[in-house]
């Protein structure tokens, strides 16, 4: 049978998806709207809806002079407000909403986020994403003159639960995304434009993970030191695009060149790591991660392998840690920008800047009779499907193989408010083997643009990127999550 005409699995209607969130939306504001005049029945959701309304009815009053204000509440304000953001290159801009609450407890602090978007070439999101932040009490020791005499102290114990050391973070999500065009060249350091095809792919994660600090012990705890943990099921749908102007997948590969072509088994993936994040002399950060996936498909051996990944991160702030603003919150959901009931970052008026040097290497294990699938490959190229940029002068997913090397030198600094310059230099190449992997034959690229850093908003960049063999390439970038935010669960 001709592969180019079989059948494949009908697309999923995205604006039957979108069209349910929008439901769910108008039904939500529906219940804020029939809140009764009595303020003593409200319960608290009908409380923070009317509390929203009076924010955003105070905020967007006095015309055009109101209007960053008015723009900042409604897309960072809860429970509800405009979702927006980039979706994965090739997928155009989503827009939708986000219903986001949260309660404390004497020990814990519980974010649930819930968001659909949708864009105009039919790509859409949809997923609910719960927070869990450990916040026990904890025990400190403060000196204090004892009852002895003037001149001695003696340790006091003394209970608290500020912030006064990290706390443990639980992320439990369920996540489903579909796709209509995601670029295919082969595989491989060698792969041509020639090999240039189109997938689409529909993709669901349902997982948790964790962040655990080891804040026990002075050395560790200078370390910044913490466990990372994962469990997830990925359940993949892979689909032809035709009617684009490139081919389809399906009419210029097969299972061998395109390893899961033919079928996409659900899978348990596994991740277990260790991150340190030391900052010395309060101007350099280093962010250091290393972690092991196993990604196992039960009901087909010949599509599980494993992957180990080595991130090595250091940024110089060129005023100091504090004033970059460079510290985040891992404690709240994608769709938040600080848990509720504190306020948004400001949009920063200080001057800052920072360089960054990175090094990335990946590597994929599997078994004689087992490959990696292709479309959980890692990529080079314009953006990848996670929005990060590298090589950014090639296509989208220009490269992609089981085995990856990046550097990454940039340069960011402050312009004006909250709108910055970036300069950023690339060098990296994939492989098919680990033994292929190396410094030589790298492909390279240069990019420089301008970013916007405003409050609480998702962080947006421009970039013009040039000096590969292949030409230019313009990227437009907006974070899917607002800045303070978890990520999302990522794609491959």
């Amino acid at each position: 049978m001709d592969r180019r005409n079989r059948a494949r699995p009908p697309r999923t209607n995205a604006s039957g998806a979108t069209g349910w969130g929008v439901v769910m939306l108008l039904w939500l504001a529906s219940m804020g709207a029939m809140i009764p005049c009595a303020r003593a029945q409200e319960n608290w959701l009908q409380a923070d809806f009317r509390r929203e309304g009076e924010r955003m009815s105070d905020a967007c009053k006095g015309g055009f002079n109101a209007a960053p204000g008015c723009a900042i509440e409604l897309f960072t304000d809860h429970p509800l407000h405009i979702a927006a953001g980039s979706m994965p290159p090739q997928n155009g801009f989503g827009l939708g909403g986000a219903f986001v609450e949260s309660r404390n407890t004497k020990n814990w602090r519980t974010s649930w986020d819930m968001d659909a978007v949708g864009s105009f070439s039919g790509a859409w999101r949809a997923g609910g994403y719960l927070t869990l932040v450990h916040t026990p009490e904890v025990t400190i020791h403060v000196n204090e003159p004892s009852a002895g005499g003037s001149g001695s102290t003696a340790p006091k114990a003394k209970k608290s639960n500020l912030a006064v050391h990290p706390y443990t973070v639980f992320n439990l999500y369920a996540q489903t995304i579909s796709l209509n065009k995601l670029n295919y060249f082969g595989l491989g350091n060698d792969s041509s434009l020639a090999g240039a095809s189109v997938f689409g792919m529909t993709q669901t994660i349902v997982g948790v993970n964790a962040i655990k600090p080891v804040y026990e012990w002075a050395a560790i705890r200078k370390l910044n030191l913490a466990l990372l943990g994962e469990v997830n099921g990925r359940w993949v749908n892979i689909r032809g695009e035709n009617g684009q102007s490139v081919p389809s997948i399906y009419a210029n590969y097969t299972n061998v060149t395109a390893p899961g072509l033919n079928l996409q088994p659900g899978f348990v993936q596994l991740a277990q790591g260790v991150r340190i994040k030391p900052v010395i002399a309060e101007h350099l950060e280093l962010n250091y991660m290393g972690n092991i996936q196993e990604f196992f498909a039960p009901s087909s051996s010949q599509n599980s392998f494993q992957r180990w990944t080595v991130d090595l991160n250091h940024t110089l702030y060129l005023y100091g840690y504090t004033q970059s603003g460079a510290k985040s919150t891992e404690g709240v959901g994608p769709d938040s920008c600080a848990p509720i009931g504190e306020k948004c970052p400001g949009i920063s008026r200080n001057r800052n800047g920072s360089i960054n040097v990175r090094l990335l290497l990946s590597e994929s294990m599997n078994s004689a009779t087992s490959a990696v699938p292709f479309y959980f490959q890692q990529t080079l190229g314009g953006s990848d499907i996670n929005g990060a940029m590298s090589l950014g002068s090639y296509q989208d997913y220009r490269y992609r193989a089981p085995n990856l090397l990046l550097l990454q030198e940039g340069f960011e600094h402050s312009i004006w408010g909250p709108f910055g310059f970036k300069f950023t230099a690339d060098q990296g190449r994939v492989a098919l083997t680990r033994g292929d992997l190396g410094f030589d034959h790298l492909r390279h690229s240069f990019a420089g643009g301008f970013t916007l850093r405003a409050g609480g908003f998702p962080m947006v960049s421009i970039m013009f990127a040039w000096g590969g063999p292949e030409g230019h390439h313009n990227i437009f970038n907006m974070n899917p999550s607002l800045l303070g935010g978890s990520a999302r669960p990522l794609l491959d």
